[in-house]
């Protein structure tokens, strides 16, 4: 029998300056029979997304004076530690938190916040990441390599918002861009803002294991063609791994090409376990753990990195080299 998850899912929604994310959110309060948290952060001093969204009865925190992957990391995490806090105390009632970042956000840090902090592990999970494009203006922003671009690597499900604007053809083109930034990542094509709850909220996306479930196929793609620098690695290996090599790898990895590493995530196949180990990280930081047993399922183990400028041949090769002989 399967332990219920008891923590608080987290909802991190993100996307470029023009995106369409306050629209969003009011699409969500509007729709969901949640109870939400929500927490706004604005770069300047001067809170307007919270004067934008649509008076309800949740809970709206803004978090301003910068930017959420910056100096003001130590606010959320203060500001998550109390919402807990609250809840248990029974002074507030929520069901989920939404994080939307500013616009110039890189969504790494705010990802981190929830593997590093060991209260924040203990009382909260991401649920997805959201990421909104403009589909009219996003592949400008791409071109520039900026902020945009690392949105759409961290994303879980990219919002391909604003369609109306575009042709068909340049929606097929913007898609496949899109894919070959983020493979992994679901496409969800909408007008303003406007996508069914059920494409966004309780999908656990942001766990590799359930998103295997769900797709069992999504790693089959290993070769992207594309003129980005973020590109993506998929691996799957039947044989079993050797957990001390193993180690020794990813520990190389991280310290050697963790400012290149984005996003990386896998289901292991471990000699002697009879557990899946699943793992994720972000940048020079990762966790891993023992999930549920393998059963009859196939043991296989499968891996996704999305990265700046990745060397696939090598890091094919040291993987390869963590198989057992």
């Amino acid at each position: 029998m399967m332990e219920i998850d008891s923590r608080i899912p987290v909802t991190i929604v993100t996307g470029y300056l023009g995106a369409g994310k306050t629209t969003f959110l009011n699409h969500i309060l509007n729709q969901t029979e949640e109870k939400v948290a929500l927490i706004v952060n604005e770069f300047g001093d001067i809170g307007i997304d919270a004067q934008l969204i649509e008076q309800t009865t949740e809970e709206i925190i803004e978090i301003n004076s910068g930017c959420i992957c910056c100096n003001v990391r130590k606010d959320i995490v203060d500001t998550l530690s109390m919402l807990a806090i609250s809840r248990e105390e029974k002074m507030i009632e929520f069901d989920r938190i939404i994080i939307e970042t500013t616009g110039l956000a890189d969504p790494a840090p705010v990802v981190q916040t929830f593997l590093m902090d060991k209260e924040m592990v203990e009382d909260y999970y991401i649920d997805a990441v959201c990421t909104l494009v403009d589909a009219r203006h996003i592949s400008n922003h791409l071109d520039q390599q900026g902020e945009a671009i690392n949105q759409i690597a961290f994303a879980d499900v990219i919002l391909v918002n604003k369609v109306d604007l575009i042709t068909q053809d340049q929606l097929t083109d913007l898609r496949n861009r899109l894919e070959s930034i983020n493979p992994t990542a679901s496409q969800k094509i909408c007008e303003n803002s406007r996508i069914p709850l059920s494409d966004v909220l309780d999908i656990r996306s942001f766990d590799l294991q359930e998103k295997i479930k769900i797709n069992p196929d999504f790693l089959n793609n290993h070769h992207h063609h594309h003129d980005d620098e973020i590109s993506s690695l998929s691996l799957r290996e039947e044989r079993p791994l050797d957990m001390k090599k193993l180690n020794l790898w990813l520990s190389f990895l991280v310290q050697v090409q963790g400012e290149r590493l984005y996003r990386y995530k896998g289901v292991l196949n471990i000699d002697g376990v009879d557990h899946r180990f699943v793992f994720q990280g972000v940048h020079m930081l990762f966790a891993g753990e023992e999930a549920a047993l393998w059963g009859d399922d196939d043991r296989v183990s499968e891996l996704v990195f999305i990265g700046r400028n990745l060397d696939k041949k090598i890091l094919t090769e040291q993987f390869e080299q963590c198989i057992m002989s």
